[in-house]
């Protein structure tokens, strides 16, 4: 039995694209066993999660729990959690044969290399978003005003000083620990991107160029395996009817709107929001992450507010004909998946040279905000005519960009067949994780092991 050993960052955006690989991963080897650890935080969430057998749990002790900022958070996680993780890794039962670690935290790859374990980094948004900071970082380019194009990252079109907020003197301290992690990927043994090839090529080529290590796409990460089973057993239960309520909508006449499950953007930029779904006529789906009466009353009754929903499921229904995005890359991987136009609405760190890859790149999309600036109140009246605007079906404009759409679709679905590239990378993962681990044979445990 090869024990594989997960470590994501703790945070619901880092934490769900690593457990959808080790899913993967046992899924194509009935021999890996996956101890995926999470801080004591998010144990429940995650141990209440239908998982297969042979993936169980671990927990590790929170060392933000009282953080009061992002940057604190960030300070406690790499600062307080590596010596916990060495005394549990020598603990584990049986002995790791294999890390895959979250490429930011370069600690854990200080642990593996100590200990002699063969380790991957898991980078766990876009891979242009890792190029131009690893170049940007360590070939010490000038930085300039916001304005200025940055002309050394291969990509199809130019890319903005203001598309990289992580270099910009608010982000120092997030910036020092980044430029650590970058230093420490070398010293990992594979590079595992949550992309396909397809979708950034450019970028693709020069990483793979840059590291003498092996460099594999694995995307679209998502949980695309197994829906009925886990929708099925979910814990919050049913759907509420909100299934029910998109089957009795047109096709393609929803757009759907999530701004990701941590960052928010303000209370007066909501209210905004919901006063132009109200004026704008457009049917909506708006999953705000809690219960918000006031949101309800004012959008009106052409559309639905939930505080969760199932997302892919929810994209890949007939029904939705747009998504209206912070730009978090795992949520754009399923909105490719699922073949629909974006609408981005960054909010901050690589959300948006995200938003710019969307709309200038891959042509699938439109900004709400012009400049993409973090801090724009967007009114209203210029919401409510965008929306009437975007989701016009019947126009040209609308008909490209949703032709391009379904093109994305048709790479994204053939990636996870035989013969897709990114099939192939995560056969060959595997065959590296069972070639390079040491031979440890163990009983599969089902359950939770709290070993902090």
């Amino acid at each position: 039995m090869k024990h594989v050993v997960v470590v994501p960052y703790p945070s619901r955006g880092h934490i769900n694209p690593m457990m959808n690989l080790s899913k993967i991963l046992v899924s194509k080897n009935a021999n890996i066993l996956v101890t995926f650890l999470v801080t004591q935080r998010w144990l429940p969430t995650i141990a209440a999660q239908p998982k297969p057998l042979n993936v169980r749990l671990a927990s590790l002790p929170d060392p933000a729990a009282s953080a009061d900022t992002l940057a604190d958070t960030v300070e406690a996680v790499m600062t307080q959690m590596e010596e916990p993780l060495d005394d549990l890794l020598r603990r584990l039962h049986p002995p790791p044969a294999f890390l895959l670690c979250d490429a930011f935290l370069f600690w854990t790859l200080a642990v593996a290399n100590r200990r002699g374990i063969p380790a991957a980094a898991f980078w766990t948004t876009s891979s242009s978003e890792l190029w131009l900071h690893y170049y940007h970082i360590f070939q010490r380019k000038q930085r300039g005003c916001t304005n200025s194009l940055l002309d050394y990252i291969p990509s199809i079109s130019w890319i903005r000083q203001a598309d990289i907020p992580i270099l910009d003197e608010n982000n120092r301290q997030i910036l020092r620990w980044a430029l650590k992690s970058y230093e420490w990927l070398h010293k990992a043994q594979y590079l595992l991107l949550p992309s396909f090839y397809e979708l950034e090529p450019q970028v693709v080529d020069a990483l793979k160029a840059s590291f003498s290590i092996p460099v594999y796409t694995i995307g679209p990460n998502i949980p695309y395996f197994g829906m009925e089973e886990e929708n099925s057993c979910h814990t919050n239960g049913g759907n509420d009817g909100y299934m029910d309520w998109l089957d009795r909508q047109p096709k393609s006449y929803v757009l759907y709107i999530s701004y990701g499950s941590y960052l928010s953007i303000s209370s007066a930029q909501m209210d905004e929001i919901a006063y132009a779904l109200h004026d704008s006529n457009v049917r909506f789906f708006w999953v705000t992450r809690e219960d918000n009466p006031r949101l309800k009353e004012i959008c009106g009754n052409m559309g639905l507010v939930v505080a969760w929903c199932d997302q892919l499921k929810v994209l890949l229904h007939p029904s939705i004909g747009g998504y209206w995005t912070h730009c978090g890359w795992n949520s754009v991987i399923e909105g490719v998946f699922a073949g629909v136009p974006f609408l981005t609405f960054p909010i901050v760190m690589d959300q948006p040279l995200i938003s710019k890859i969307i709309v200038e790149d891959w042509k699938v999309g439109w900004r709400v905000k012009k400049d993409d600036k973090l801090d724009t109140l967007v009114r209203r009246d210029e919401i409510a005519m965008l929306l009437r605007k975007f989701m016009q079906l019947d126009s040209d404009v609308g008909r490209d960009m949703r032709k391009r759409a379904k093109e994305l679709q048709h790479m994204a679905q053939m990636e996870i067949t035989k013969n897709g590239s990114s099939e192939i990378n995560i056969e060959a993962f595997v065959k590296n994780i069972v070639q390079n681990g040491s031979n440890n044979r163990a009983q599969v445990q089902n359950g939770t092991d709290n070993l902090d």
